[in-house]
């Protein structure tokens, strides 16, 4: 009986111990699966934020990039726009050619203009020159227009700035060309020569 007794409890104290054991490993094998997801999801988390980190430094370095690049393209134009309003500044020299210039300046700004009376306005030093060429350029207008040739007052009391000097360097300067207005002002055509080269370099860098 007593040995009955004691085989029981040797198996029940094995059952025991046996259930214990399967419980302690179910939960060791919990919590090392959960110490696993948790350094997983902290691997992901880091990992993320390097990758954004990379991101953000190529971001960073593709736009220093472009300044760069825009900021030597803004050099390069302005350096070509620099020499070319030196270059204007001999147009003027040549009397003859810069006659001719003015007159065909005029009947653009006519064209554009479309107006039967206008206000001209020239360089002090191209007063006269626009004088001669006033008649051929009302009627060049005409013919092209079909129309009567109109009232060209040239402004005698306001005149475009004169030509670049040493001692006006970062003063207001014209290099030639003409602006012509509508009497009451509310239309302006500036046909300056720079003016024109500002056009020209807007157009090339839009």
């Amino acid at each position: 009986m007593v040995r009955f007794i004691n085989q029981e409890v040797e198996e029940k104290a094995n059952e025991i111990l046996v259930s214990a054991e399967e419980e302690f490993n179910i939960e060791k094998l919990q919590l090392v699966e959960a110490e696993k997801k948790k350094i997983r999801q902290e691997y992901e988390r880091k990992e993320k934020q390097v990758q954004v980190r990379k991101k953000i430094e190529y971001s960073m370095q593709l736009n220093a990039s472009r300044i760069k690049v825009l900021q030597a393209q803004d050099d390069v134009v302005n350096s070509m726009k620099d020499v070319a309003g030196k270059d204007l500044l001999n147009v003027s020299q040549h009397h003859h050619q810069y006659k001719h210039l003015l007159k065909d300046l005029i009947v653009q700004s006519l064209l554009r203009l479309k107006e039967p009376s206008v206000l001209l306005r020239c360089r002090k030093d191209d007063y006269h020159l626009v004088e001669s060429v006033l008649h051929s350029a009302k009627e060049e207008y005409a013919e092209k227009a079909n129309v009567y040739p109109p009232e060209i007052i040239v402004d005698q009391d306001v005149y475009l700035p004169p030509a670049p000097h040493h001692h006006n360097a970062h003063g207001s300067f014209c290099s030639g060309g003409v602006v012509l207005a509508s009497r009451d002002g509310k239309i302006v055509f500036e046909n300056s020569l720079d003016a024109r080269l500002d056009v020209v370099f807007r157009k090339k860098t839009s």
